[in-house]
């Protein structure tokens, strides 16, 4: 998944849970809605230089934290990477509603449908209370 605010969700795909997200996330950047120049917030799983690499070379500066291993470190910015928890309050929120946490649905089709119309009603929630304050 790829959001960029609390609520607005950019981009979603589907995996199966034996594949690594990695491999859908240099999908998702590859694609051609993704903003040349855009700094995805990406956790240590990503930080791989088959992922990375391909990033900077879509044009994105990727803020992704090397691994403690790492024999050549490179710096990242600690406070933007702060924030990569976005997408995470994202399913936290969609977790709320019982469907789409236990996975009811057979069909990807309809299970993308039910996510679609969850992060709409999330998504028109939190502009409800945005424009009460």
């Amino acid at each position: 998944m790829a959001s960029d605010s609390e609520s607005a969700v950019v981009e979603i795909h589907l995996s199966p849970g034996n594949e690594h997200d990695a491999a859908h996330g240099r999908r998702s950047m590859a694609a051609p809605g993704a903003s040349v120049g855009a700094r995805p917030l990406m956790g240590r799983a990503y930080e791989r230089d088959s992922t990375r690499l391909p990033a900077e070379s879509f044009g994105l500066a990727p803020v992704v934290p090397p691994k403690r291993n790492r024999t050549a470190p490179w710096d990242y910015g600690r406070k933007a990477h702060k924030g990569r928890n976005m997408v995470e309050r994202v399913f936290n929120r969609m977790k709320h509603h019982r469907q789409t946490a236990t996975r009811h649905d057979r069909l990807d089709e309809t299970f993308l449908a039910n996510l679609q119309l969850i992060l709409l009603a999330v998504y028109l929630k939190n502009t409800a209370k945005t424009q009460l304050v």
